[in-house]
């Protein structure tokens, strides 16, 4: 079938584009923006016109019968209210249009619904041929069930999310997995790694998910806030795409564009940039720079280095390592100690070439702008560093290299 979506590069999208911002000027500047592709677009036939011309794709919402698991209080029963003979009907009535990449068939399902979704999901590709069917999970702080499966007021269907993840895989064909996490609205706590941990938690259900069954991994992150005094930083912006892409995320879709839910997004309710607009711009160019070479490879393992105290990643059941060695890198760590995350990466043309996304993980917060040197030594295979300012040279002494990476950003070793 014909998808329009590029799925070989790394895709950036955002969430929400209102009426008061479809102008000329407004959808020239998502693309400026680095925006690849609108989720929660009307059917607007003028909008999408725009959008084909500057080469924005849209998930439009409203074309096919809606679906939010909300509360949960609604759990359990899509299959009676959006039987499968309303997509049959939807789609007679759908005029297709080239800036429509997605048919978005609904948000944060319960797993008491995925049997029925699973069905939802191929007979949307089916009716829809150009399109793919878009589905968004529930975050791991979602609601579980108290008691047995049959409890429908919760909002997960599931005892655990990793329950949850593991039935949306058994019972939903999408080869991709897409769930929201807003690692900053959980605390406003400079002191507190609540936020982050969960994140890193999640990150690894969904990542062991995707590699098991050859998923693509797909997550949402936020650049408003849920505090109306709060504006979320450029760091905080990066270091969020940045460990999102050592668990090996291929799409990061940005919450909100314009208004949707909270505050400060990166258009006001006149259509007009606010700051949020250039720190987003600066971090998807950052993205779409190491974007090539990051998608030649796919991740099989995140390893967390340097991590303890109240840097430990609490409950996320994965190994914590003064320095990793993978057979090809050795010694990778910070040279002050600092946490690292590891995303151990290898060639998809088959060619047995390794690499690692690395990201400096020592200030969640971005408060203290650290730099520290990473330092690592090979068996020999010349190295790479990629990084969105282009290559390094990284400084060679007693059969170690070593470069600067300030935290909350990233850099791809390459072994040649």
């Amino acid at each position: 079938m014909n998808k329009r979506m590029d799925r070989s590069r790394l895709n950036v999208g955002a969430y929400i584009l209102q009426p008061y911002a479809r102008g000329e000027r407004q959808i020239r500047g998502i693309k400026e923006c680095g925006v690849d592709f609108i989720v929660c677009m009307g059917n607007d036939r003028d909008a999408l016109d725009l959008f084909a011309k500057y080469g924005v794709g849209a998930v439009v919402s409203g074309v096919v019968p809606g679906w939010w698991g909300g509360d949960g209080a609604n759990a359990g029963q899509m299959a009676q209210r959006n039987p499968l003979e309303k997509y049959a009907e939807a789609a007679e009535q759908f005029t297709d249009h080239p800036a429509i990449w997605g048919i978005d068939v609904g948000d944060e399902p319960s797993a008491l619904d995925f049997p029925h979704y699973g069905r939802v999901a191929a007979e949307t590709e089916r009716l829809f041929p150009n399109q793919f069917a878009y589905l968004n999970l529930y975050p791991n702080y979602a609601s579980v069930a108290q008691n047995t499966a049959q409890q429908t007021v919760n909002q997960l269907g599931t005892t655990t999310y990793e329950e949850h993840i593991r039935q949306y895989c058994e019972y939903v064909g999408l080869d991709y997995l897409c769930y929201d996490f807003y690692m900053y609205s959980l605390t406003a706590d400079r002191n507190s790694f609540l936020g982050v941990n969960r994140a890193y938690e999640n990150l690894r259900v969904v990542a062991d998910a995707c590699r098991a069954t050859g998923r693509s991994m797909w997550i949402v992150l936020q650049v408003n806030s849920n505090r109306p005094e709060e504006w979320i930083s450029v760091d905080r912006l990066r270091f969020q795409a940045n460990t999102a892409l050592a668990f090996g995320a291929e799409v990061i879709t940005w919450a909100c564009y314009t208004a949707g839910w909270w505050h400060n997004q990166v258009l006001d309710d006149k259509g007009e940039k606010t700051e949020q607009y250039d720190k987003l711009k600066t971090v998807n160019a950052e993205l779409h720079a190491i974007g090539p070479e990051y998608m030649k490879y796919r991740t099989v393992s995140t390893h967390f280095i340097g991590f303890d105290g109240k840097y430990e990643p609490a409950g996320v059941g994965a190994e914590v390592k003064d320095a990793l060695n993978t057979g090809v890198f050795f010694g990778v760590r910070m040279t002050d100690g600092a946490p690292l995350l590891a995303g151990q990466m290898a060639a998809r043309d088959g060619s047995g070439k390794q690499a690692l996304y690395l990201c400096s993980a020592g200030d969640p917060w971005g408060e203290n702008g650290t730099d520290s040197a990473v330092e690592f030594s090979t068996n020999g295979a010349d190295v790479r560093v990629i990084t969105p300012d282009g290559e390094l040279a990284p400084e060679t002494a007693d059969g170690k290299f070593r470069f600067r990476l300030r935290s909350g950003c990233g850099a791809l070793l390459v072994a040649e």
